[in-house]
């Protein structure tokens, strides 16, 4: 048995820099067209600039691949229109994160009034630039992406022309949200498709299954396969893979990310067939996010083949999700 997806995109991506991205990059563009790369490098990227160095050193580290880096800034309320117009062309979205609520967030807004951010967001909406967002508060783990609905509430009212993402939501109660407003949309990832906090933490700890946002409860985790495996147009996949060295996630203070990029097609065919809507899965990893973001990918195939696949149990000491365990489909390569 086969399926062969057309140009798949993973709309939220972390390559991180250096020889970590010299490591992954090259993963991510084995099995993808195209994926949007997330921002919170050390420093930041913040200027056209760096946006053109760090697809530069992508570029080269994936060396003669189809693969198209889809850039991005991180947020910041003093963008202004004259600014955000020069650097339109090099980005495809605006990433913003709560202050301290991540890996290399430290730099990110600590203060959500609507009218802090107004300008910048004001500025967005006319050049038609996408509004990324971690969605979480400081407050109790489990209730922070809850806590957060409010604020998207309350842009999505104010800028009714400005696309939102919500980033790799987590709960029904986003799901909820996410109906309720035209202009919300959402990525979901691989491991919250698979996994709750009992997976994370029922048992023995399994520090490369910890993440933020962390994993919730079974309710939450069948609100976002309903919805993804339906390939609902307000939905698209965005991995969230997010490298560590080992020695950072079996470690105390152990860094939080699940590593999924180089198994994610395979593991989500293999949870699209035994659901029975493995016809879904083109919408889910490319159709859908080709609408939200009004964007053309490189033209690829990539096929995928029902075969066993054992997981590697490292990449060059990056431990992936499913590290020793055996998929029933893989990439061909």
């Amino acid at each position: 048995m086969q399926l062969t997806l057309q140009s798949p995109l993973d709309m939220h991506l972390h390559l991180r820099d250096n020889q970590m991205l010299k490591t992954v990059a090259p993963l991510s563009a084995a099995s993808f067209a195209g994926a949007l790369v997330m921002p919170n490098l050390i420093p930041p990227i913040t200027t056209k600039q760096m946006v053109q160095e760090y697809k530069e050193r992508i570029l080269e580290a994936i060396d003669d691949e189809v693969f198209k880096p889809y850039m991005t800034l991180f947020f910041r309320p003093e963008y202004d229109y004259e600014f955000l117009e020069q650097v339109k062309d090099d980005i495809l979205a605006i990433k913003l994160y709560p202050a301290g609520i991540t890996t290399n967030s430290e730099d990110g807004v600590d203060n959500f009034s609507v009218d802090a951010l107004a300008p910048t967001l004001e500025a967005m909406s006319e050049l038609g630039i996408p509004l990324c967002v971690h969605g979480e508060t400081n407050g109790f783990v489990m209730d922070r992406e809850a806590e957060f609905i409010p604020i998207y509430e309350r842009i999505a009212k104010r800028f009714p022309d400005l696309t939102i993402i919500m980033e790799h939501i987590t709960t029904k109660d986003a799901v909820d949200a996410l109906m309720r407003y035209e202009n919300l949309y959402a990525t979901i990832t691989l491991h919250h498709l698979y996994i709750t906090l009992d997976d994370v933490a029922g048992g023995l700890l399994q520090p490369h299954l910890f993440c933020k946002p962390i994993a919730k409860r079974p309710e939450d985790r069948m609100a976002l396969r309903k919805v993804a495996f339906m390939a609902h147009e307000k939905v698209m996949f965005g991995s969230d893979s997010a490298p560590h060295p080992r020695d950072k996630k079996e470690a105390p203070g152990c860094a939080a990310g699940v590593f999924t990029a180089p198994i994610a097609l395979p593991a989500l065919a293999q949870l699209f067939e035994a659901a029975g809507v493995l016809e879904n899965l083109q919408k889910f990893v490319s159709d859908n996010a080709q609408k939200i973001y009004a964007i053309t990918p490189p033209q690829k195939e990539v096929r995928l083949i029902k075969e066993p696949f054992t997981v590697p149990q490292s990449y060059n000491d990056v431990v992936p999700m499913f590290a020793g365990k055996e998929l029933t489909w893989r990439v061909d390569a």
